[in-house]
């Protein structure tokens, strides 16, 4: 049984059971039903602390080790494989919430968890702004205030911090947890449609990703331009994830295990590999027919561009194919690391955003060379296990009540953190 299994169950809209002779017909069958509590899913800790390991490594100034994530080899990053993994994990434990407790107390508890994510940005930004701001003044660098966005908050402090606590002020790399909070915002009204008509909630995700790119809806940031994810695109990948969680996935397991699809997107990932040689290699674009050179640009990630959705479709399609729920390298102590900086993915993104302007700081002003380079990018992958290592030791130490909150622990791990 798969995770999708667990939380669909054996039932869907518009099926039937054998009844007993004399029993009352039962009302219809939900779209989804209640989830059943079962073991873990390690596959998404295990990609969801790959994709923060990447996030972290991509945000350093471009080393060796860059060429090991997977921005490099196609057109989508760690970024989709984080907001794909966060709204079917979503889904999975607020859908099963929704289920037993009615739509008013999982949407309270979606609430909480917004506020929580809330207040580690607000923490987050505090933090970063106090860090670049010691570094630029001990060091005499004013650059790194201009090249790291903050310079608009020491003109005014006073204006920026309140657009910051609306999200519309964002200094850089910051920009993914904002997209969060909003796609967890709306997450009772996704879950609350995807009880009755799953598929119908992921046409009109379509829908609004079609209108956002046709007549350009965005949200607006200060002190100028726009958000660097656009919600009103990024919300496909977040609600795929979330019908993937609720039945989706068990729905196109037929497809999923074809051999067309399995070569398609081979071949698709193959075709977005050579492109993107084109890009460190231009003497290759001269095989790349002008049309599709025309067509195919400006690749955009802002608006979540459909090459890069489809990227990302064919990584899952072929990671679901070759690596099954019970694969044994889940258990191997040389994939725990991942596991466990996915198990707790807000802090180790915070502190994955904190080390990787401190290890820009370090290269800018120790030393720049592929020694270093690599010495900083595997001292943060260290720091961000030993700090999940930490806080998984304390939740397993300082949980008194044992087995009665294990459940309970383990959802909201499950959503991203406790």
């Amino acid at each position: 049984m798969t995770i999708a299994d667990q939380v669909t169950g054996s039932t869907i809209a518009g099926t039937g059971e054998a009844r007993p002779a004399g029993t009352k017909p039962r009302a219809a069958a939900p779209a989804i039903t209640l989830p059943a509590i079962g073991e873990r899913e390690l596959r998404l800790d295990l990609f969801r602390g790959l994709a923060l390991w990447l996030i972290f490594i991509d945000h350093l100034p471009p080393s060796l080790l860059t060429w090991f994530t997977i921005r490099n080899y196609g057109f989508s990053d760690a970024t989709e494989i984080f907001i794909f993994i966060s709204g079917y994990t979503a889904a999975f434990v607020y859908g099963r919430a929704m289920l037993e407790s009615g739509v008013l107390i999982a949407t309270a508890r979606i609430l909480r968890r917004v506020w929580q994510i809330y207040v580690a940005h607000v923490f987050l930004f505090t933090i970063f702004l106090a860090e670049i701001s010691y570094v630029a003044t001990r060091f005499e660098n004013p650059l790194y205030t201009e090249e790291m966005g903050i310079m608009d908050f020491l003109k005014q402090p006073d204006v920026t911090i309140v657009q910051a606590l609306l999200l519309r002020f964002r200094p850089v790399n910051m920009d993914v947890l904002p997209l969060y909070i909003v796609l967890m915002l709306a997450l009772p009204l996704i879950l609350w449609s995807m009880k009755w008509r799953p598929d119908v909630t992921l046409g009109l995700s379509v829908l609004l990703y079609a209108v956002t790119w046709e007549y350009d809806l965005y949200l607006s940031a200060y002190p100028n331009g726009f958000w660097a994810f656009n919600p009103f695109a990024w919300q496909l990948l977040f609600v795929f994830g979330a019908w993937c969680a609720l039945g989706g996935a068990r729905r196109m397991s037929r497809i999923l295990s074809s051999r067309v699809t399995m070569w398609l997107a081979i071949a698709y990932l193959v075709a977005s590999f050579y492109v993107t040689l084109t890009w460190y290699v231009p003497q290759l674009s001269q095989f790349m027919p002008k049309l599709i050179e025309q067509w195919m640009y400006p690749i955009n990630k802002t608006d979540l561009d459909v090459l890069r959705f489809t990227h990302f479709l064919a990584l899952a399609a072929l990671t679901v194919r070759f690596l099954p729920r019970d694969w044994p390298g889940l258990k191997s102590p040389w994939l725990r690391p991942l596991i466990l900086c996915g198990q707790h993915s807000l802090e180790i993104f915070c502190l994955g955003v904190f080390l990787a302007f401190a290890g820009h700081f370090i290269l800018a002003e120790v030393s720049g060379g592929a020694a270093m380079h690599a010495l900083i990018s595997l001292s943060g992958v260290l720091i961000m296990w030993g700090v999940a290592w930490v806080i998984s030791w304390y939740k397993r130490v300082a949980d008194k009540s044992g087995a009665k909150t294990k459940n309970a622990v383990g959802n909201a791990d499950l959503a991203g953190g406790g």
